[in-house]
């Protein structure tokens, strides 16, 4: 079956649309789709003025028209993207002489916002040209494929992983990279936050600083400045830290407390325990139960 053939008529379109129900995984996402569909429009084609309850991204896959969003107006030319925000008022239609096709899908979500900003889309700028690429149009074709028969293994998690994958897909195009807000983290919490994260994975300074994006001296310099201790400290208090808690809270043996907080053996954890903490691992928890138990 053709596209067209699958498309419903009435007065001013030819309409292929799936609906979804998300699932409470899909919901706990963060964002999710809601519909997905692609129409073709005849010449007296025209919406609104109206609003929509939650995100509509458009993308124009040939023709032209005209779009209004909180009072701004845009021209429409193929390869173009729009997005209808939520509860704002917006009116679109197209040229009589080259009617409108378009695809698009509508999601919902406490991170929706974020995820049309990272396609340089906000309700200030809601409209980009040239952003559709052949390998967007054709990842969402085939999307509507995978859902439209749930028998042959459409899931929830397979609706999600799709939608995501095309925002991704779309982030990543020659049109969009730079357009993307500045959503970088400060280079040098982008390092602490590293460290926190891998402390127990054997990093080193140096994959440290290149992950924050700067010189190692340069890191190291500006994180003791920073945070009163060097990025080994750091990462040694943090390992001691944690096994620390698996001493008194866990009946992981020595050896498995030093490989849980990164060190190769019991010998140079217990070495490095010590020298930081001012006693032997196993004193510690003996220490350390006896105390609570008092």
């Amino acid at each position: 079956m053709t596209e067209l053939e699958r498309m419903k008529e009435d007065h001013h379109e030819f309409l292929d649309i799936l609906f979804f129900t998300p699932s409470e995984f899909e919901k706990a996402s963060g964002a999710w789709p809601l519909r997905i569909g692609r129409n073709i429009a005849k010449s007296n084609y025209h919406i609104g003025p109206r609003t929509t309850p939650y995100h509509y991204l458009l993308f124009v896959l040939e023709g032209e028209g005209t779009f209004i969003q909180d009072g701004k107006q845009y021209s429409l030319r193929a390869r173009d993207a729009f997005c209808l925000f939520p509860h704002v008022t917006h009116e679109y239609w197209t040229d009589p002489d080259h009617p409108l096709q378009k695809i698009f899908i509508a999601f919902d979500g406490a991170y929706a916002a974020e995820l049309l900003s990272r396609i340089g889309l906000s309700p200030d700028t809601p409209y980009r040209s040239g952003v559709l690429t052949s390998e967007t149009a054709n990842s969402m074709r085939s999307f509507m494929e995978d859902v439209r028969k749930p028998q042959d293994g459409a899931s929830d998690l397979g609706r999600l992983t799709r939608f995501l994958s095309l925002f991704d897909r779309i982030a990543r195009s020659p049109a969009t990279k730079d357009l993307q807000p500045d959503v970088a983290t400060p280079w040098l919490q982008k390092g602490k936050e590293y460290i926190e994260l891998h402390f127990a994975g054997g990093i080193t300074v140096e994959g440290v600083s290149a992950h924050a994006g700067v010189d190692r001296t340069h890191f190291a310099k500006q994180f003791r400045k920073a945070y009163g201790l060097s990025p080994v400290q750091y990462i040694q208090q943090l390992k001691m830290n944690q096994a620390k808690l698996l001493l008194v809270q866990t009946t992981l043996s020595l050896t498995e407390v030093a490989h849980s907080v990164g060190y190769p053996d019991l010998f140079s954890f217990s070495k490095a325990f010590k020298k930081q903490v001012g006693l032997p691992p196993n004193r510690y928890r003996i220490t350390t139960t006896e105390q609570k138990r008092d």
